[in-house]
């Protein structure tokens, strides 16, 4: 078992726009992601089995809900604070990551916002001590970069509502205790209904078989007749933009999250290049890998600024969809590019399980799909430009 020897770049010297707080709670992430992530997720993405019993940990470093008030369980920070917890979840791995903002922002988010009081002491502490896991239904077999023509629907049957269509793609489906499912009423309007394990109908089959996120248990929710209470609606938001604003705090901690995966490719491939001796010197003191280098830590550094700067406008309530949606984009895009040249740096040793760099790679291929292609988020960015829509 090989020691986490990861030291973060800091180019810019971003830390001094950090509070103490902040840096208490991105120390402490990292020492927790160096001591229980770091020593075995390879060996389970290698399995595909998600490793169940780092929830407890997720939970202890505020990753659950940390901006949700402490009334409710959770640790009441700030964006920054949220982005810098999924950032080094993220440096550990991607599938890891996705388990905590699908809970954050998928979850707890949606029952704060959009739910009643009921609602949010009934599930929110429980999801915030991990004691409950959630996730999210609304990509579904025909359905991804339009959600709204959802097929998903469910009936007002006089004292309980009728739910069935199917979702797929849905991390932490197979043990999730609740799932937020977003389908259409009668009329056509898409609403959020809480639907727990154990309701008759429900099943979450798992996904296997993949290349990607392989750490993270993925499947899909089938909804059969599943009877689901009315006290289960969301009853504070419906229509599309209710799943959108959700999506909206989900992309906001990938963009940071994506940093993390990138920092951890050049930091790894920065180590390899000092040690590693091709031609009589260490292939770092050669001009093409010097390159690498430094384009990596150049866009890691851009996207430190990019990342800080939304992270202040979402704590004053003034960050804008279209502009999270370009850190998303920019940030996993500029993540792949990195691990892909740290990879070719470790050369044949890059493909292996012995560093992170290929599964981060793979895992990459994942977060620039989910939440938003990387496609649509740049269409997002020039209907945001041009005032003209290029969806229809």
């Amino acid at each position: 078992m090989k020691a986490d020897l990861f030291q973060a770049p800091d180019y810019y010297q971003l830390d001094d726009l950090l509070t103490e707080e902040h840096k208490l709670i991105r120390d402490a992430a990292r020492e927790w992601v160096k001591r229980d992530v770091s020593p075995i997720i390879e060996d389970y993405a290698q399995r595909a089995e998600f490793p169940t019993q780092i929830i407890k940990g997720l939970a202890e470093i505020g990753a659950f809900g940390p901006y949700i008030p402490e009334e409710y369980g959770g640790a009441g920070l700030d964006q920054i604070s949220y982005g810098l917890i999924m950032q080094e979840i993220e440096r550990g791995d991607s599938g890891v990551r996705s388990t905590a903002s699908v809970q954050s922002s998928l979850v707890m988010y949606p029952i704060y916002k959009y739910g009643s009081e009921e609602q949010r002491n009934k599930y929110l502490p429980k999801l915030a001590s991990g004691e409950m896991i959630g996730c999210f239904g609304l990509t579904e077999p025909n359905h991804g970069s339009n959600p709204g023509g959802m097929e998903t629907k469910f009936k007002d049957m006089g004292d309980h509502y009728l739910l069935n269509g199917a979702k797929m793609w849905i991390s932490n489906a197979p043990f999730a205790d609740i799932a937020v499912v977003w389908a259409k009423n009668e009329e056509g309007r898409i609403h959020g209904l809480i639907v727990e394990r154990g309701m008759e109908g429900f099943s979450t089959p798992e996904t296997h078989n993949k290349w990607s996120l392989r750490a993270s248990a993925t499947g899909e929710l089938i909804f059969d007749n599943v009877k689901v209470p009315k006290e289960n609606l969301l009853p504070k938001k419906s229509g599309l933009g209710a799943p959108l604003g959700c999506l909206d705090s989900a992309r906001f901690g990938i963009a940071w999250g994506a940093i993390g995966a990138a920092m951890d490719c050049y930091d790894t491939a920065l180590r390899y290049s000092k040690e590693r001796i091709q031609f009589g010197k260490p292939i770092g003191a050669f001009q093409l890998q010097q390159k690498k280098l430094a384009e990596m830590i150049t866009e890691i550094t851009k996207a430190q600024l990019l990342t800080w700067r939304l992270g202040v406008l979402r704590n004053e309530g003034k960050a804008t969809s279209a502009q999270i949606s370009m850190a998303k984009r920019n940030n996993v895009d500029m993540a792949i590019t990195i691990a892909r040249e740290a990879r070719q740096m470790l050369g044949g040793m890059g493909i292996t399980g012995e560093y992170s760099i290929m599964r981060h790679s793979m895992n990459l291929e994942s977060v620039i799909t989910y939440e938003g292609t990387h496609d649509i988020h740049l269409l997002i960015t020039g209907m945001d430009v041009t005032g003209l829509n290029a969806f229809k």
